[in-house]
């Protein structure tokens, strides 16, 4: 028989829905904000699944693709609990913005500390209070700074039962990821969590196809789990999943107008030219070619570069 779970001091029943509301701080005008934590779960007992988007305040595609799966109903389950938190950095979201408003990044902060700044008392909250009732985490993210990500997932190589969902989301790319310290990910999979880090598009911009991959890859993880309540949902993925093992970032020689020549997910050879680099007077044109052979990742949108900024991610063939 399943048993009761208390979640942010709610008693989650099997079979009822909640939205709590999750309060951290307040503004300056001391009004509270509220991060809508919304619950389903089912009669019968299974996987506990968690959905976030906004973990950066900026990043909207993130918030589409969880907006998306509650409103087609993929988070009422068949069986087990979904747990959905499309923003999950309020603050930033607000202001249209990567930080927490203490200037933290709150990726960069967990597990937290219970008397800490704001971002990593948040972090606390969120670890403590919700993150030991979760078996699979999905969080969804783009890139940031203009650099717009091609959709992608990236797992840790060694974290196998992620690695072996991650292949089930079907992503145009599947790249093997060392987890970072301090993030949400290193923390959640230290607590014995599968976790996916799905990445696609840049800050401040809805892509529709990035979304559309995110959720498609989504409703084929709930399905595997046999959490789907509507089969019809399900759209495999026609197109091969690309395995990177390996990557390197191409940065500017030069500083000035970057004028990209590829597009994102598209195989390059080395020696292609791939962009170039103007100044803004007409008298110095640099090419930029592709050190070798590989697909392309992610492309600086930026219209201007400095010398040494990121302006290209390359995935590197295995010997």
């Amino acid at each position: 028989m399943a048993t009761d779970i208390t979640i942010l001091g709610t008693v989650i029943k099997p079979g009822t829905s909640h939205t709590l509301n999750f309060n951290m701080a307040r503004l300056y005008t001391s009004t509270v904000v509220d991060i809508p934590v919304i619950i389903h779960r089912a009669k019968r007992a299974g996987p506990i699944v968690l959905l976030t988007g906004g973990l950066h305040g900026d990043e909207f595609n993130g918030v589409e693709v969880v907006r998306q799966l509650i409103s087609k109903k993929v988070v009422r389950p068949k069986k087990g609990m979904i747990i959905a938190i499309p923003v999950v950095n309020v603050f930033g979201f607000l202001n249209m913005q990567r930080e927490f408003p203490d200037g933290r990044d709150l990726n960069r902060v967990f597990p937290g500390t219970k008397n800490g700044s704001l971002a990593s008392r948040f972090a606390y909250q969120v670890t403590k209070g919700i993150l030991p009732h979760v078996d699979l985490v999905m969080d969804f993210h783009t890139g940031g700074a203009q650099r717009f990500n091609a959709p992608q997932l990236r797992v840790d190589p060694m974290e196998i039962e992620s690695l072996a969902l991650a292949h089930v989301f079907q992503p145009p790319f599947l790249i093997h990821s060392k987890n970072i310290p301090k993030t949400f990910r290193e923390t959640c999979c230290k607590m014995g969590k599968k976790y996916l880090l799905f990445e696609g598009g840049k800050s401040q911009q809805s892509d529709k196809n990035v979304i559309l991959t995110a959720v498609n890859g989504a409703i084929r993880i709930i399905d595997h789990l046999g959490m789907l309540q509507d089969k019809s949902l399900v759209h495999e993925n026609e197109k091969p999943v690309h395995i990177i093992k390996r990557s390197k970032w191409v940065r500017a020689r030069y500083s000035g107008l970057l004028h990209p020549r590829v597009v994102n997910g598209k195989r390059v050879e080395k020696g292609e030219m791939i962009a170039s680099i103007t100044d803004p007077y007409g008298t110095m044109r640099h090419k930029v070619n592709a050190p070798h052979d590989g697909f392309v990742i992610n492309v600086n949108h930026s219209p201007l570069v400095y010398q040494g900024d990121a302006i290209f991610h390359i995935s590197k063939d295995e010997e």
